[in-house]
């Protein structure tokens, strides 16, 4: 039968306890950017389906998109995709074994926020 007395266990690690790196939340943030692409990539193919539908549905859909809300969700989703990027590189110079040491992976994580800001920023002035 298993052991009941929970008692005299220690307890693990929880969110009180645990400091998070920043190689831990570059990495959950990856995650989070991967599937907000994937939302965002809904949303453009809505306007797509709805330019091919009619007028009056399309014009709805680009007031959607066009507005400050549709703004800010297609600046961030410009943002995702270079860090996404930025962070596939990083994971495939990991993959390669170089710099996993903490200090340069801590580089690494701060080079990947600082690099997909400025893409987004180089982005935005072009287009």
């Amino acid at each position: 039968m298993a052991d009941v007395n929970r008692g005299n266990r220690p307890l693990s690690p929880h969110l009180t306890i645990y400091r998070p790196q920043l190689t831990s939340m570059t990495s959950i943030l990856t995650r989070i950017t991967g599937n907000a692409l994937l939302v965002a990539a809904l949303l453009i193919v809505w306007w797509f389906l709805a330019a091919a539908t009619s007028p009056e549905y399309f014009a709805t859909a680009d007031a959607v998109i066009t507005s400050w809300f549709g703004d800010l969700v297609m600046l961030l989703s410009v943002w995702a995709l270079w860090y996404h990027l930025c962070a596939g590189v990083r994971h495939l110079i990991w993959d390669n074994a170089m710099m996993l040491d903490i200090d340069r992976a801590e580089m690494l994580g701060w080079l990947v926020i600082i690099v997909s800001a400025c893409l987004t920023i180089f982005t935005v002035i072009v287009v």
